[in-house]
């Protein structure tokens, strides 16, 4: 083994990097972290944690990733900020190249790299985001009890965020854009069955309106008749898919058809020996900070037994 690899290599960060460095360190496993394009994942822009276990009176998202990074760094990860570009696992010790130029060998890789909310491209999304606009009903449905919402949306994760929804808010409007749902059959049945959940058929979303305190409607248009009109809602949730960031993974480890990384159930092992996948890299399920942290720490673990057997091997 070349004396430069890194024992433990752990690409991105978030709530799954930085507890993989965590329990990595804790092993005395010496992990370097690279936290990837977006320092701490999703959660950095996310204003309000209520649901992290610890937290009574929650947390602020940034606030709860400088803890988890101190955390980290309280053990001995030593964290970089940079981006893995591209990868080489076809020999070992493993090949990392970070930023286009630095090429990084290491024992083991854990990939934290996460997965982004697919947007719509509204300049109002960005403008009023954790102001009423939400890619998440379980993370963010609890703000608004009592409240009107709009989903927009006709899949499986269109109908789940709407019917979670339905049991916190008056009315669910549901935006589809075509006639008819993408749905699986059961779970628009649910959406059917569900008396306050009004569904917009043939109906595009052309802005999201809102002021100072955040968003009180949407524009909306009916792509049959032009006819317009505006919704009165105080949240807007997008419900149109994940994009898992594992593009630099692509013809190098397993994936499904939606780029989610392949693992062998109850572990994180990835198809390359040495190579372990957390967080929302590899779970389209529940992609919470909770489940993240968990996975998190299997990656650790895993990567330590693996560590242990390759050292077994050697002598």
């Amino acid at each position: 083994m070349s004396k430069d690899a890194i024992k433990v290599l752990i690409i991105g960060s978030g709530p799954a990097g930085y507890t993989a460095a965590i329990y990595a360190a804790r092993a005395g496993l010496s992990p370097v972290l690279y936290t990837g394009g977006q320092p701490g994942g999703q959660l950095t822009i996310t204003n309000d944690v209520e649901n992290y276990p610890g937290y009574p009176d929650g947390i602020n998202g940034p606030q709860m990733m400088l803890d988890f990074q101190k955390q980290a760094e309280r053990f001995g990860t030593k964290i970089n900020y940079g981006l893995a570009t591209s990868v080489d696992f076809s020999g070992y010790p493993l090949k990392v190249l970070v930023d286009d130029k630095h090429e990084v060998l290491a024992e083991s890789v854990i990939i934290a790299t996460g997965a982004s909310a697919k947007y719509l491209g509204l300049p109002s999304e960005t403008l009023y985001n954790n102001k009423g606009v939400s890619a998440c009903a379980v993370c963010d449905g609890y703000f608004y009890r009592g409240k009107g919402v709009a989903v927009v949306g006709a899949g499986d994760p269109a109908a789940e965020e709407s019917t979670y929804l339905a049991k916190l808010c008056t009315k669910v409007h549901l935006i589809v854009r075509r006639d008819e749902m993408r749905a699986s059959k059961i779970m628009q049945q649910r959406v059917f069955n569900t008396p306050n959940i009004e569904i917009h058929w043939n109906t595009e979303r052309e802005e999201i309106l809102g002021d100072d305190n955040g968003v009180n409607g949407i524009r909306v248009v009916n792509n049959k008749s032009g006819k317009k009109r505006v919704i009165a809602i105080q949240g807007f949730f997008l419900a149109i898919g994940h994009k898992p960031n594992t593009d630099i993974f692509r013809g190098i480890l397993d994936m499904d058809e939606t780029g989610y990384i392949q693992v062998m159930p109850g572990s994180t092992k990835t198809n390359i020996p040495g190579v372990f996948a957390v967080g929302d890299a590899a779970d389209k399920v529940y992609r919470q900070a909770v489940t993240a942290a968990g996975t998190g720490c299997m990656g650790a673990l895993d990567a330590e037994k693996f560590l242990v057997a390759k050292e077994l091997e050697v002598a």
